[in-house]
């Protein structure tokens, strides 16, 4: 036993602290991604706390208000087509309790928005928009698609895009940055989103865990940008500033623009 041990603590302190080097300093194994695009500002589901979601008039007015990105979810309907919405039943959003890919391009066009004025949002839009729409749209703007179901063909149809971590894969990362295994093991995501924990609860155990600056800063220092979500007021956008984020996701972009435009300014 005492052999043991004195074979495997010189080990396992090399290992530990090898690991911890090479969480300060990645470039050391791997090569800092490029990514074409790089984001501090997000709309959640286009801004969903200032226009209707999933609406033309959402994402134009969250680009006039300086987003840098737009976040939205995608369905696929019966015929084929691409449809912006966060749910695939329609009820929450419409009243109408059908499903997206039960319906045609021509039956979705007449279904509206059906929010009551000032509920949730205001707007004249009251549209799902086609994702090839807001690509014409938004030619230059860099888009977050999260495809909510397991649909090959609306992921073949987005497939040349750089990804983001999927939960299983997420869980992962966790699992190696805690064994310390993670510096040593090539990432192919571009983007981490993720929860910001205390909107949930703000002595939450779930933020011990997750919420890890030096996580974050591991992750930035090999080019994968990492954009919690969703701070909703100027306390969560520092907070999500505070723990590493390199990018943050808001309903409301105005907010998010006026705290950068505010922030910077004193800097």
């Amino acid at each position: 036993m005492i052999n043991f041990l004195y074979f495997f603590l010189p080990v396992l302190g090399g290992y530990t602290l090898t690991s911890v080097y090479l969480l300060k300093n990645p470039q050391i194994l791997h090569r800092k991604k490029r990514p074409a695009f790089y984001c501090k500002k997000i709309a959640h589901r286009g801004g969903s706390g200032e226009r209707i979601e999933s609406t033309m008039e959402a994402f134009t007015h969250a680009a006039e208000q300086g987003t840098e990105m737009l976040e939205m979810d995608c369905h696929l309907t019966h015929d084929g087509f691409v449809v912006v919405s966060h749910d695939e039943n329609l009820l929450r959003q419409t009243g109408h309790d059908v499903t997206i890919s039960s319906l045609n391009l021509q039956v979705r066009s007449r279904i509206l928005l059906d929010w009551g004025k000032g509920r949730y949002s205001t707007g004249k839009d009251r549209k799902f928009a086609l994702l090839e729409d807001v690509f014409k749209k938004f030619p230059e703007m860099p888009i977050s698609i999260e495809i909510k179901e397991n649909n090959h063909e609306l992921i073949k149809r987005n497939g040349s895009m750089p990804y983001s971590f999927t939960m299983s894969r997420g869980l992962l990362l966790l699992l190696l940055f805690y064994t310390g295994l993670l510096p040593f093991v090539p990432i192919g995501e571009s983007l981490l989103q993720f929860y910001l924990m205390r909107i949930f609860n703000r002595c939450d155990c779930r933020s011990v865990i997750t919420m890890r600056k030096s996580l974050f800063r591991h992750l930035a220092a090999r080019g994968i940008q990492v954009h919690l979500f969703v701070c909703n007021t100027e306390e969560d956008i520092e907070a999500a500033l505070e723990v590493g984020a390199t990018g943050v996701m808001s309903d409301y972009p105005t907010l998010l623009s006026s705290y950068f435009c505010k922030n910077r300014s004193q800097d």
